[in-house]
């Protein structure tokens, strides 16, 4: 099997409801980036990557220039096993992730398919037939929060992320968590999530008013060290998300006792290949795992659901159904939540057929 044609395509996903974060944030219209590797078999992969705007060192229209640099080594290659493919896409452009995470992901599907198997069971078997989801809260005012979070609890959901800091005061966010925590009553987790926007002073007296609450505390700031003096201050446990994107960061997060849970974000390690890896580190330092990506629709959401699929259950934190917070879908037929849960597409690869006609004519064609 050869590759012959890369096509690329800009697309706008635009959410359900504006969503807010901390430091002026938003996801509103994000644009996302579809990839197709054609091949002389006949056979299609597909890969998906949508960088949030002003969330991590990522830019959606990079990825068009970043492969066509690496049109040389793709074209004509033998697309089967990515990670021998990816290795030399490593050697010829260093960097660029996210990028490459769609190219990544791509190449596993073509896998896949030749195969005949559907991913989960290359990246180490099915494990769980489904997993739990999380619900994200978009950060408004602390009573439209605690009804979106009946909303959900009301669906099956029983993971709520509450986002902070979007008003700029701590006192504000306490309320947020307080009424988040009364509205689904004990026992579901709820867990505070700033995304780097906080200082250790602000997280620490959040933390501190609400550590009767039973909450846990992702990524209140901007790096490891300011994380780990809101952990000592507040003694609650922490997820690990922004800071979280190498094999050095995640030996780091551990030395400093600050990944009790960990965000593994496809886009940020490169795609399947280098969040499988990942993943298996993190099993091994003792984290709670929650598979996703920044952003996206049904391609990238099939693929982090069957790098789930491979992962024990007592283990998995919760996944992501990107596509249910997005318009339009990618493909018709793609996994969708049900009663808090959702499982892996079955067919070959990653399962799903994106609609091409739908999809337009390509912004980009290298063959």
């Amino acid at each position: 099997m050869k590759l012959t044609r890369i096509s690329l395509w800009h697309l706008p996903l635009t959410s359900h409801a504006a969503y807010y974060m901390a430091d002026g944030k938003t996801c509103d219209t994000v644009e996302t980036v579809v990839l197709a590797l054609d091949t002389d078999t006949g056979l299609t992969g597909w890969g998906e990557v949508c960088p949030i705007p002003h969330y991590l060192p990522a830019y959606a229209r990079g990825a068009a220039p970043a492969l066509s640099d690496l049109a040389p080594i793709l074209l004509g290659a033998n697309p089967i096993g990515p990670e021998a493919l990816m290795a030399r896409a490593n050697a010829h452009l260093q960097g660029h992730a996210y990028a490459k995470s769609a190219l990544d992901i791509a190449l596993w599907d073509l896998t896949g398919q030749a195969a005949n198997l559907p991913l989960f069971a290359l990246l180490g078997g099915q494990q769980a037939a489904r997993m739990p989801l999380y619900h994200s809260i978009t950060c408004i005012a602390p009573d439209d929060m605690a009804a979106i979070a009946r909303e959900a609890q009301a669906t099956g959901i029983t993971q709520f992320q509450v986002k902070l800091g979007a008003s700029g005061d701590w006192q504000t966010d306490v309320e947020r968590l307080t009424k988040v925590r009364a509205a689904v009553g004990p026992g579901p987790l709820v867990y505070g999530d700033w995304n780097c926007g906080a200082t250790s002073l602000e997280a620490t007296r959040v933390g501190r008013a609400v550590a009767h609450l039973d909450i846990m505390l992702e990524q209140p700031c901007a790096t490891l060290a300011d994380c780990a003096r809101v952990r000592a201050a507040t003694n609650l446990p922490m997820k690990l998300d922004e800071n979280a994107h190498d094999t050095a960061s995640l030996l780091e997060a551990h030395r400093l006792g600050i990944m009790d849970a960990v965000a593994l974000k496809l886009s940020k390690f490169g795609g399947l290949s280098a969040t499988r890896a990942a993943r298996d580190l993190c099993l091994h330092l003792g984290a709670k795992l929650c598979i996703e990506d920044t952003w996206g629709s049904d391609i990238t959401t099939a693929a982090l659901l069957h790098l789930a699929a491979s992962t024990p259950p007592a283990r998995l934190l919760n996944t992501c159904d990107l596509s249910g917070y997005v318009a339009p879908r990618l493909a018709p037929y793609g996994p969708t939540r049900d009663n808090g849960q959702i499982a892996p597409p079955s067919g070959p690869g990653l399962g799903i057929t994106p609609d091409r006609a739908a999809l337009g004519a390509p912004d980009l064609i290298l063959e």
